[in-house]
């Protein structure tokens, strides 16, 4: 496989691409081209249909660059190329991090005067303070939420139907577990459905 420079007018999007990005993501990734470069090659068949890379073609036209770094997939069948169209995306979403490595390697980019947005990372996820459960327990919820300290996690009450509560509960612990950031999963969904409308 070699690496080619593709006409962006070339390069065909998946009409049933099932991955969501918002304009905020792909300014995240048009961010993240200037200052890094275009490090990732768009993965193309021999048609120039895209498999991987929807998002990096949508910064890269956000930033007006004419010519793409591609990647021609011609060994794949029509069922592996979108079947890949999905797992390169959901393959790297089961990762997880682990959170002390994770704070002092971005403690130590941040000394070095980088910015941390370029990264990817919303500023509120730098903070590993403990949550604060116990205003949900208060009369007045929103008075208490306002009146806590702006460095403190704050919890809100979500309702769910009773045929849901169940895989609700097991869904938020399997991410806690793997030290996921569960309220930014939240607003990040919220707000691509909010986009679609």
């Amino acid at each position: 496989m070699k690496i080619e420079q593709v006409k962006i007018d070339k390069l065909i999007p998946y009409a049933r691409n099932s991955r969501t990005h918002s304009d905020a993501q792909v300014a995240q990734i048009a961010a993240s081209i200037k200052e890094f470069g275009f490090t990732n090659p768009v993965l193309i068949d021999e048609t120039g249909s895209i498999i991987a890379g929807h998002g990096r073609v949508m910064a890269a036209r956000k930033l007006a660059i004419a010519d793409v770094p591609s990647i021609r997939l011609t060994h794949l069948t029509e069922a592996q190329k979108k079947a890949y169209v999905i797992a390169d995306n959901k393959l790297a979403l089961n990762a997880g991090w682990d959170n002390e490595m994770l704070a002092l390697e971005l403690a130590e980019i941040g000394e070095l005067g980088f910015d941390l947005e370029l990264i990817g990372f919303d500023p509120s996820e730098f903070n590993n303070t403990a949550v604060d459960y116990s205003v949900l327990d208060g009369e007045d919820i929103e008075a208490e939420l306002d009146g806590m300290a702006s460095g403190v996690r704050k919890a809100i009450q979500i309702e769910f139907e009773p045929e849901h509560y169940e895989e609700a509960q097991a869904l938020v612990k399997f991410w806690r577990e793997n030290k996921a950031y569960v309220g930014m999963m939240v607003i990040n969904h919220l707000r691509n459905e909010k986009n679609k409308l």
